[in-house]
């Protein structure tokens, strides 16, 4: 049977704990299996990246990492 989760992609949450806490965004994927959302703007993370056809010089971007579904809720409004 599948889990079901209240929040959706799409949904505007808030951040309840963590380093990120107090911060509101837009969920930007749901990873049930995981039990994790990835929220536009929290939990950043340096990458390094080699050269390549997207990222002419490599480098280092900044990427936003999963994190638990329990530390969001769901913001009404």
């Amino acid at each position: 049977m599948a889990i079901k989760f209240k929040i959706k992609k799409g949904d505007n949450v808030k951040v309840i704990a963590g380093d990120d806490k107090g911060k509101t965004g837009v969920v930007k994927a749901v990873l049930p299996k995981k039990h994790q959302v990835i929220v536009e703007g929290c939990k950043i993370a340096k990458k390094a990246v080699k050269p390549s056809e997207k990222h002419q010089n490599g480098g280092f971007i900044n990427k936003e990492m999963p994190m638990d579904i329990s530390n969001v809720a769901k913001v009404e409004g």
